[in-house]
């Protein structure tokens, strides 16, 4: 694979001369059209730089910060992750530091280093080194899909040049151009081991690359030729991402069910029984216990550092915000956060759906409860056509993706739908109408989603199909009596987390 950059490729000072100063007008104009354009889709450049020129990459680096409007590039380096970024899963910090529509985002390093300096140094096999490239492949897909434009650079330099550099930089008199400030441990050992790291960033390269997010290859012994090279591909796509082109739709996924007709076939929710009741003593004796057990289990699971993410979702009225006050009244303040999801705000909506998701996550041993979430792609959006349905059909796998990440990342996820009936949600809309402090939570818009019961149906019924899955089930709860509802979360949750610790005897 390198033997093809490898080539003694060189520019000479007068090409070099008579080429960059349109270049650079090119990119500063292409990157004021992509920052100001309104025509739809708005999209944005992410740009991985990585390669085995380090130095020659750092001046890459240096040299984009110069010739684009430093103000509008998101630079991010990402060198070994700290100890607040190994408390979530891997992708957390670049899914943080994705540009917004319309901006160019740098990322130095990123997960193509990282992935493979883990391997070099035994941290993951090869089956989690090819875990973790899927989870790469599928990220850019996403990313792709929503309208990102992603350039990813290797530049490579033979074994040789990069000895001759580092020597020389070390010695302070390689042209007085670098010195050993440049060099570091890393770009030793890179040399050291280099007949090891080449067959794995090959591996890399070849499993991660795709059609929508290729690799290329840049031979970076001549800077000029290098800077030439790297330059005209970011110009390239800047001019795609400006031309502003939707990009192609993919199918359904393989194997993905036929979405029921709404109205006729039965669902998911047939198997519920939203009737189911407990009277009043039996509710108060168990919900004592389990909040107890709780309490505890959750003490435990700080201990242990294993997170929890839950996610409620369930008609309107079904009483999602007094099922997660059970679970909290049991907690300290410290151990849990709730985030509560309404429509996405500006920022929100110049990312991709799950950036904000993937920012709240808990800290290991922490909790997070989602009062609506991600799923929101496959409901309200997909019913109220704010997704378009290429949109909302790729978002099953990219939600299993999320959710498989957290998983292997050790993370209880564990899922609820309320359901509840017709008539039973009708007389809460109206006793919130009469009722003074329960006013603000009836909206014009709940009225409106009764309309449409059929197709909520039948959207919530594949989504159950398609997403709920071993270790991230959901637990489709019988909603029309409160107590009952309250109690199936709380059991559920418990014995979730008394399953995951490492230790139940020390709960």
């Amino acid at each position: 694979m390198f033997e093809a950059v490898e080539l003694g490729n060189r520019v000479d000072k007068a090409t070099w001369k008579a080429e960059v100063p349109d270049l650079r007008v090119d990119l500063l104009n292409l990157q004021f059209e992509l920052r100001t354009g309104t025509a739809p889709p708005r999209r944005s450049v992410l740009v991985l730089l990585a390669g085995s020129d380090r130095p020659g990459c750092e001046e890459v680096v240096d040299r984009m910060n110069e010739w684009l409007d430093a103000r509008y590039l998101g630079t991010h380096v990402f060198p070994e992750p700290e100890r607040f970024e190994r408390e979530r899963p891997r992708f957390w910090r670049y899914w943080r530091a994705l540009p917004a529509r319309g901006e160019v985002g740098l990322f130095f390093g990123a997960w193509p280093i990282t992935l493979c300096a883990d391997r070099l140094r035994g941290r993951i096999d090869e089956s989690g080194f090819q875990r973790e490239l899927a989870h790469a492949r599928r990220l850019e897909r996403a990313l792709v899909a929503d309208g990102t434009v992603i350039l990813k650079l290797w530049l490579h330099v033979p074994r040789e040049v990069l000895a001759a550099r580092l020597e020389a930089s070390a010695a302070g008199d390689d042209d007085g151009r670098h010195g050993p400030w440049q060099t570091t441990d890393a770009d030793w050992r890179l040399l050291d081991h280099w007949d090891e790291a080449l067959p794995v960033a090959e591996a890399m390269i070849r499993e991660s690359g795709s059609a929508e997010a290729p690799w290329h290859l840049v031979e970076s012994t001549d800077e000029r030729y290098r800077d030439l090279r790297v330059f005209r591909l970011l110009r390239d796509a800047l001019a795609e991402a400006v031309a502003a082109k939707p990009p192609a739709a993919p199918n359904g996924g393989a194997g993905a069910p036929a979405p029921v007709e709404a109205g006729t076939d039965r669902t998911v929710l047939d198997t519920v029984d939203p009737h189911a009741r407990l009277e009043y003593d039996e509710y108060a004796g168990r919900r004592r216990a389990l909040q107890d057990r709780l309490h505890r289990a959750a003490a435990a699971a700080h201990r242990a550092k294993v997170p929890t993410v839950l996610v409620f979702e369930g008609w309107d009225a079904a009483g999602k915000g007094g099922a997660i006050r059970r679970i909290t009244r049991a907690l300290p303040a410290r151990l849990y956060r709730v985030i509560p999801v309404s429509a996405p705000d500006e920022a929100e909506r110049a990312h991709h759906y799950l950036w904000r998701f993937w920012r709240d996550l808990p800290r290991a041993g922490g909790m997070v409860v989602f009062d609506r979430s991600w799923y929101g792609r496959v409901l309200v959006e997909r019913v109220e056509g704010y997704a378009t349905p290429a949109d909302w059909r790729r978002a099953y796998d990219e939600i299993n993706d999320f959710e498989g990440q957290l998983i292997e990342y050790g993370t209880v996820v564990r899922k609820f739908f309320l359901h509840l009936d017709r008539q039973e949600q009708r007389r809460r809309f109206d006793a919130r109408a009469k009722t003074p402090y329960k006013k603000y939570k009836l909206t014009d818009e709940d009225r409106r989603n009764r309309a449409k019961w059929d197709e909520y149906v039948a959207a919530v019924h594949e989504m159950v199909v398609r997403t709920s899955t071993e270790h991230a089930p959901w637990t489709l709860v019988a909603a029309n009596q409160k107590r009952f509802a309250r109690i199936e979360v709380l059991e559920t949750l418990v014995r979730a987390l008394e399953e995951a610790l490492p230790e139940p005897g020390r709960v």
